[in-house]
């Protein structure tokens, strides 16, 4: 049964008699000044480019005329890629796995062919590319595709071994077909199989080579409609691949062999050669190896032929990593790559494939990376990748999102993470470079910050659109590393992955980076341009631990080490005791393990390069034999010198200058305001801790298997489920709560005071938000000798569900950021850092008595509301969501003012006005489909927000109008008009005598003239939302939809008549586009091939 609970409903009458009328004389005033800017005009949602490897690729092209490569995946989804920053990102609508792409070399278009056996024609040539026509085969299966250079006709392989020939331009098939039984031979009593290739001969177009699995070829006369010859060989065909003359080809087996076969020599191949055979002394046929999955033929003017090829390894070679073999005249090389290979391209001068190839490069798609390898280079390097494909180098553990940075940071973090830069790529041009970058009116920088498995960070630019690491910083270097199974720590916590990054906060003013790992370690980091070494890493171990009860002696409170000289006070009113040695640690079997934390920081002398600098290691230890609890909030302040963090036991604060730790407190203490270093007699408050417990067994800390998932379950998304559980009792939910959220401010610490201080605000996983007034000494020496005072001022506000983002107002609704010390060079002479070491003033500290000038904007998984300062009068309040919960809010600024983002685990994200708490904007957009997204989902300032779409994958998104309405500019282009190359001279012999290309004309024997029309059952032809049809019926479902809002909308009826023109624009635009689309094609459709 739900249990009644009389707050919420004396709550809910609050909430429905209050006004601002009957609110505190002072709010009145101040709630009319407030001038609210933001208008839901000013919000809408858009996807603007994503970022990182394609997550799980299917298949690749290459336009090698506009320089452009294509990626297909499994999941039905499209990444192309230009030069750097030049990337798009689109998705089939079905999400079957994309088997194969074919660039319309030179005509901005590609088509796809999916394993729903679908083909699709993309558009290419405009900014974010469309779908101009779908065609779906209902009584075949789609295996292989193949279209010719500068050809309109593309043929279709199917699993029965039929080929089928589709009109690239109309979409329609043509009544040409040809039947497996008519391909090979009538003795032949069994199928051959699926096509698994096609292609014309280079030197002849009526010629087309049709490979079948089974290992019989048949080179298929066009104008004939029959075999002229048919090449069978014992073991399966992977793949074929022709010399460019015409006179040979080769095809790859699954036995590991390469089989070389003469057109006209049809009865056996030329050469049979294993390249990774071991060949018998006795002249015995080699072992068979692993199939040879494809392999290209490439000739040079100059030299050898090369032959690349992937697979075809040995057996005995088990556990060997995936290899691309390299063969050039009498070398071979063998290339080891680091994931499996799904396929490779090799890249040539020129796109007719009747010429020498001259190939240059080879592109290779790997599982987890993109490899371009440099055929021109001795030893093969590879090419330096520009892209951001190393998101995922290791899995993302969190991520934040900051716009609108100061502008020296980007050249700051850059030139220190130039120096990070492997050696040895070629000194090449990186040759996908096609695309043109977006014209974009964004001049903002934005840093994204992403924390990894591995314990390492990595900075991002992703100003403009794009993303380019500048930095990566390795956490795990601070702690000594196990060097085998024997000699892991025996007080590890985390079977896997002990360094990995739970959460991290940064100042981007003072460069202060203080990162909390899964093992219960904070570090504090500062920038440094000048490269040290640290003799010895200082070391601060806390010991925080759940409450006793009546009959348990008190805590001893947070001890540390004495890895420093403690100063003459006493930093905690907790460390009555002698500081514990670490030797005190108990680690024996017969003993519970207490007083060792989690990792061993290391000993030896640790060389710090330029860029981040450790300045202090925080470490959780164990507390009777109970695990530390995982750190679930963490933020820090350059300007007072503190970081704070917590967990489900409560918070700690340190003063990372003195390097001590100030306080260390039960959350329950928090509730009941205090005097500085006095802490209230530990009376068991029976609402919030049963007594005798020392810890609720439920809570995760007795059980290693929850503390393992903790990157990707944190804190955040187990009180997710405590706080919707009515079955769980008050007792036991209010036992296990947890520090959910800080804010550093410049507030009033108590009701009714008059003036401004530093504060902290401390949010909870069940609601409470309490305040914790900070006593800072004077800056300089007396700020290194003096302890900072810290005293609880007891809960200002309860709010539903738990806290998840706070922040301080002034009376105009002004936000006011936390105060910051701009950055210095802590490595830098004495007189510098003065010269930069001002701290920032803070608020003006005045508030009249009796009128409040503030407002603290509180945000919880259910609702928000706005207090008045000092009053903490409630003055607003607005509930975000009764059936779901929020999982990231942040307080951003949008157009000049600010507003609370929100993103929903039922997908909706919506923004509220400050302070008024008025919804702005409210669309179910993403659901929620993965952890991952409601882990990694951020919103940061001037309307923009990511997540990550896939393991692999950064997703950014905008939710503001502007910059949808400005988005076209900003993408790049894919598309730039190039010139086609001239195709081969055939030289004056070959054209007296023949024995050049031959050409086809392919409308005439394909046409609906000469081959009649297709079966209609065979495939259905669905116009994309890109071609004429689409964009009419587009159009005229937003007309309707115009004349529906006209009805309900009438005040807005200016805009609405601004979209009617706007679609009726569209409208004739894409009639406008239909009729030079058409005319062009009459244009060309009775030319032959050498008058285009």
């Amino acid at each position: 049964m739900k249990k009644f609970n009389i707050r919420k409903v004396l709550d809910g009458l609050t909430a429905a008699s209050s006004s601002p009328a009957t609110a505190h004389s002072g709010i009145s005033k101040e709630n009319d000044a407030v001038q609210e800017t933001l208008q839901s005009e000013h919000f809408q949602l858009c996807k603007t480019v994503r970022h990182g490897f394609p997550y799980q690729p299917s298949s690749m092209a290459f336009d090698p005329v506009q320089k452009i490569l294509a990626i297909g995946t499994q999941a039905g989804a499209l990444r192309l890629f230009g030069h750097a920053g030049v990337e798009c990102y689109c998705q089939h609508e079905s999400g079957a796995a994309v088997i194969q792409l074919q660039f319309l070399i030179n005509e901005g278009a590609l088509v796809s062919a999916l394993a729903d056996d679908s083909i699709h024609l993309w558009n290419l040539r405009q900014k974010i590319p469309a779908i101009l026509h779908s065609l779906k085969f209902n009584r075949e299966r789609i295996t292989y595709c193949h279209l010719p250079f500068q050809s309109k006709w593309l043929y279709i392989g199917t699993e029965r071994g039929n080929i089928h020939i589709v009109n690239v331009e109309s979409f329609t098939l043509s009544g040409y077909v040809i039947m497996w039984n008519k391909a090979i031979e009538l003795s032949t009593k069994t199928h051959p199989g699926p096509v698994v290739h096609i292609s014309d001969n280079p030197m002849d177009e009526g010629k087309l080579l049709i490979g079948f699995e089974c290992g019989v070829v048949v080179l298929w006369d066009l104008k004939c409609k029959k075999a002229d010859y048919r090449y069978n060989y014992d073991e399966a065909i992977h793949s074929v691949a022709w010399h460019h003359e015409g006179k040979q080809f080769v095809c790859s087996h699954s036995d590991g062999t390469l089989t070389t076969w003469n057109v006209r020599a049809p009865a056996k191949p030329g050469q049979i050669i294993t390249p990774h055979g071991k060949q018998p002394k006795d002249g015995k046929k080699p072992e068979p190896c692993k199939p040879i999955l494809k392999v290209e033929y490439k000739t040079t003017r100059a030299g050898d032929p090369f032959m690349i090829l992937s697979g075809g390894l040995s057996y005995d070679t088990v556990g060997r990593r995936a290899c691309l073999t390299v063969m050039h005249g009498k070398s071979t090389a063998v290339l080891e790559m680091d994931y499996p290979i799904v396929d490779f391209l090799t890249l040539c001068e020129t796109p007719y494939p009747n010429d020498f190839q001259e190939p240059y490069a080879v592109v290779v798609l790997l599982e987890k990376d993109l490899v371009v390898i440099d055929l021109g280079q001795i030893g093969y390097p590879i090419f330096e990748n520009p892209y951001p494909l190393t998101i995922h180098e290791s899995p993302v553990t969190c991520c934040e999102y900051f716009a609108d940075c100061p502008a020296e940071l980007i050249p700051a973090l850059y030139s220190i993470g130039s120096r990070q830069k492997r050696q040895g790529y070629s000194k090449k041009e990186w040759p996908i470079s096609g695309g043109n970058w977006g014209q974009g009116t964004q001049s903002y920088p934005e840093i994204i910050i992403t924390g990894h498995a591995d314990g390492s960070i990595k900075f991002w630019d992703a100003s403009a659109l794009m993303l380019q690491v500048l930095y990566k910083l390795k956490t795990a270097k601070v702690f000594e590393r196990a060097r085998g199974k024997e000699e892991k720590p025996s007080a590890d916590i985390v079977e896997e992955d002990p360094f990995a990054i739970q959460t991290l906060s940064w100042c981007p003013e003072s460069r202060m980076l203080c990162v909390a790992g899964v093992s219960a370690h904070v570090i504090v980091y500062r920038f440094s341009k000048q490269e040290i070494t640290t003799e010895d890493v200082q070391l601060l171990e806390v010991r925080m631990q759940c409450e006793f009860g009546d009959g348990d002696s008190p805590d001893t409170g947070g001890e540390q080490t004495p890895t420093l000289p403690t100063p003459g006070v006493s930093s905690s009113p907790q460390e009555s005791d002698p500081p514990i040695q670490p030797s005190t640690g108990s680690n024996s079997s017969d003993g519970p393990r207490d007083n060792i934390p989690c990792l061993q920081v290391r000993s030896s002398p640790l060389k710090q390069s330029p860029g981040y600098q450790v300045e202090l290691v925080i470490q959780l230890v164990w507390v009777s034999g109970e695990p530390p609890q995982p750190i679930t909030s963490l933020a820090i302040n350059s300007s007072y010198g503190l970081v704070v963090f917590g967990n489900s036991n409560g918070l700690a604060v340190v003063d990372y200058l003195q390097k001590t730790l100030l306080l260390n407190m039960a959350t329950s203490e928090l509730y009941s305001p205090s005097e500085p270093y006095q802490r209230q007699p530990r009376s068991p408050r029976k609402a919030r801790q049963p007594s005798g417990a020392l810890c609720d067994s439920n809570d995760g800390s007795n059980t290693s298997e929850d503390r393992c998932k903790s990157p990707t379950s944190d804190a955040k998304d187990n009180s997710f489920t405590r706080s919707r559980s009515s079955s769980v009792t008050s007792i036991d939910r209010e036992s296990r709560e947890a520090i959910s959220a800080f804010h550093f401010c410049e507030s009033f610490p108590r009701k009714m005071d008059s003036l401004i201080s530093p504060c902290l605000l401390v949010g909870t996983t069940q609601g409470s938000v309490m305040m914790v007034a900070l006593s800072l000494p004077p800056s300089g020496e007396q700020r290194l000798q003096q302890t900072v005072g810290i005293s609880s001022c007891g809960t200002l506000v309860d709010l539903k569900g738990g806290i998840l983002t706070m922040a301080i107002l002034d009376a105009t609704g002004a936000l006011l950021p936390p105060s910051y010390e701009p950055w210095y060079d802590p490595n830098a002479s004495e007189e510098e850092r003065e010269k930069s070491r001002r701290r920032r003033p803070a608020s003006p500290p005045s508030s009249q008595e009796g009128q409040d000038s503030q407002f603290a904007v509180l945000c919880s998984e259910k609702q928000a509301k706005v207090l008045a300062l000092p009053s903490q009068t409630r003055i607003h309040k607005h509930n975000i969501t009764e059936t779901s919960f929020v999982l990231r809010a942040d307080i951003v600024q949008m157009a000049g003012a600010n507003c609370i983002a929100c993103f929903c685990a039922n997908g909706h994200i919506m923004t509220l006005s400050l302070p008024s708490l008025r919804p702005l904007l409210d669309m179910n957009y993403l659901p929620l489909t993965d952890m991952r997204i409601a882990r990694t989902f951020c919103f940061s300032n001037v309307g923009q927000a990511l997540y990550l779409t896939s393991a692999t994958e950064i997703q950014r998104i905008t939710y503001s109008q502007e910059t949808c309405d400005n988005l076209q500019e900003m993408l790049s282009e894919l598309f730039t008009p190039v010139e086609t190359p001239e195709a081969p001279n055939r030289g004056f012999f070959k054209g007296l005598f023949g024995g050049g290309a031959q050409s086809l004309d392919r409308e005439d024997l394909f046409g609906e003239t000469t081959a009649g029309k297709a079966s209609r059952s065979l495939a259905q032809h669905i116009p994309g939302p890109g071609s004429m049809e689409g964009m009419k019926g587009a159009a005229s479902g937003v007309v309707g939809d115009l004349a529906r809002a006209r009805v309900a909308l009438d005040e807005r009826g200016q805009k609405l008549g601004e979209l009617e023109e706007r679609t009726a624009a569209m409208m004739a635009s894409a009639e406008s586009f239909s009729k030079h689309a058409h005319d062009m094609m009459l244009k060309y459709k009775d030319k032959k091939w050498y008058q285009l």
